[in-house]
């Protein structure tokens, strides 16, 4: 397990809750941030300053390279800091989802971490929470999915009053509805047929706001969706094997219900204590990354086709 020299990139939110999970972890790492308002938020909240003065700054000091980074920045920043550290000779790098502020840019990021041979895994946490692990385990005791069901419906009269670069508010369905998608492509298989149609618009988000869709699994699963970003909604998860259905409403939870049955139940045998303990996910990423246990990650390439063949199919962005 890398225990030293790592580098987290970003005084956020985010970074905040991986740096809660690195001391926990007793990992030697060092913060490197650049606005004054989050560095001194960072420093409240983790009783550790980083280094002022944003990546670029870092890099022109030449620093010996680390043994890995964890890149939390803002998504308008993801693209330009990590073909930053890329170019640097970093080759192990966590990024926050979705990788990129715009579609268009997963190319760039894509081709040079493979001139680079670097390893670059999406931060896509719900993979990691309790509830999905178990499902996991448990689909597969089932015999496989037969069908399942998402809804990815966004909050618009919340995200509309948010202060955001116009790269997140443009690109929602990218950058947060993805949360979702990917935990359902992941638990059940990725398409090898899908329509999708779209319509609507808000201010914020002119590319859509209705959105449904159905299509079937490389293991012949048929699944559909659906999303209304002008009617209240939250996002589910509903998938049926031979034996269960299994319902992820909210997320962080599983519920069953039993072949023959109506009831929904709560699965009582799920340990949920570093989901709550630590943001959701985000200790057992961070575990799994520093010890290299990497098969519950998606990586740059994977992503790159994920946005190409299906978010953006979804999304109509491109």
């Amino acid at each position: 397990m890398i225990k030293n020299n790592i580098w987290l990139i970003g005084t956020g939110y985010m970074a905040i809750e991986y740096a809660k999970v690195l001391i926990a972890l007793n990992i030697d790492f060092i913060v490197i941030g650049r606005g004054e308002e989050n560095v001194q938020k960072f420093n409240n909240e983790t009783n550790i300053m980083p280094i002022v003065g944003g990546l670029s700054n870092f890099l022109a000091q030449q620093p010996a390279l680390p043994d890995a980074v964890i890149n939390a920045v803002g998504v308008n920043n993801l693209t330009s800091s990590t073909i930053a550290l890329l170019r640097y000779g970093v080759s192990n790098i966590l990024l926050e989802k979705p990788g990129v502020g715009y579609p268009e840019e997963i190319k760039s990021i894509a081709l040079l971490a493979r001139s680079k041979n670097a390893n670059v895994l999406l931060a896509y946490n719900r993979r990691f929470y309790a509830s999905v692990i178990k499902a996991k385990e448990l689909i597969a005791a089932d015999g496989g999915v037969t069908s399942f069901h998402f809804e990815f419906t966004e909050w618009s009269h919340v995200i509309s009053q948010l202060n955001m670069h116009p790269a997140v508010h443009h690109n929602w369905l990218l950058g947060n509805s993805t949360h979702i998608i990917d935990t359902a492509f992941y638990l059940c298989g990725l398409p090898k047929e899908m329509t999708c149609y779209n319509s609507g618009s808000l201010d914020w988000h002119p590319s859509g706001s209705r959105y449904s869709g159905a299509g079937m699994t490389e293991s012949n699963a048929l699944f559909s969706y659906i999303a209304n970003w002008e009617s209240p909604g939250r996002w589910n998860l509903e998938i049926m094997t031979p034996k269960h259905r299994y319902i992820f409403k909210p997320m962080e939870k599983l519920q069953v219900m039993n072949f023959g049955s109506v009831a929904v139940e709560f699965i009582s045998d799920i340990d949920y204590s570093l989901d709550e303990n630590y943001k959701h996910g985000i200790y057992l990423q961070t575990n799994s990354f520093l010890k290299s246990e990497l098969n519950h990650f998606i990586n740059i390439h994977e992503q790159k086709v994920m946005i190409e063949k299906f978010y953006n199919k979804i999304s109509a962005y491109l």
